[in-house]
């Protein structure tokens, strides 16, 4: 074997050895390229910061560019590329446009997964219709069935009104623009009692509604003690 090669397979292994050392794994499958990923990005460098849990965590977020059941169906492929065989697989992805028949498939399918294998299991942080809505619901509880654009032009005025400017699409700060300057424990608060009012609903039925709030639970539990405030 080339010395090369043979130096990329030695790392390969080092690197494998180290992630199987993390107690808890996270991926996070996510249907944008920008938004999601960089508002989970937050999450992860403030777990990689802090002492306690940077050693026992494993973040790993992977943009798709893809929707609905094609999240799923590439967060399988990476599994299996990969043989992880423990963690939570977790599918971030917006009801959009998209048909009720694949929006409800994601959670379906994730429920078929979960029968293979205890320790790996998958979740669905689901938005409907769109992930602006768990981002406003950091400055109120809504629950108006709107588009998308009504979602933004929320938070253009919300985002205005505090000296931010206009929100986009693809910023890279919205992580600490909604933990600074939203409510984060508030957002968690509203978005579960949807949840609770629309109980029995399938995900399309929800509408405005979101479980993005799930993953950010269980993500807040690693941050440094005084940022879990902020959230739990």
């Amino acid at each position: 074997m080339p010395k090369k090669a043979g130096m990329e397979a030695w790392k390969k292994k080092r690197r494998q050895e180290y992630l199987e050392l993390r107690q808890y794994r996270y991926y996070i499958f996510c249907e944008g390229q920008q938004t999601e990923p960089q508002y989970f990005s937050g999450f992860k460098k403030l777990i990689e910061d802090n002492p306690i849990y940077r050693d026992m965590v494993l973040i790993e977020i992977e943009p798709c560019q893809a929707e609905t059941m094609r999240v799923i169906g590439m967060a399988e492929k990476y599994v299996k590329k990969h043989q992880i065989q423990k963690g939570q697989i977790w599918c971030v992805y917006d009801k959009d446009s998209f048909p009720a028949s694949d929006f409800n498939g994601v959670v379906r399918r994730a429920e078929q997964l979960n029968k293979e294998n205890s320790e790996l299991q998958y979740y669905t942080a689901w938005s409907n219709e769109c992930i602006e809505f768990w981002f406003l619901l950091h400055f109120a509880y809504y629950t108006a069935n709107n588009h998308r654009t009504e979602y933004i032009s929320f938070l253009n005025g919300k985002f205005r009104a505090l000296g931010i400017g206009k929100y986009q699409k693809n910023m890279n700060d919205i992580f600490n623009i909604l933990m600074e300057k939203g409510n984060p424990k508030l957002a968690v608060r509203y978005a579960k009692r949807i949840i609770k009012d629309g109980q029995g609903k399938t995900p399309t039925e929800l509408a405005p509604g979101t479980k993005v709030y799930e993953l950010v639970e269980e993500l807040s539990k690693y941050l440094p003690e005084e940022t879990q405030k902020i959230f739990r």
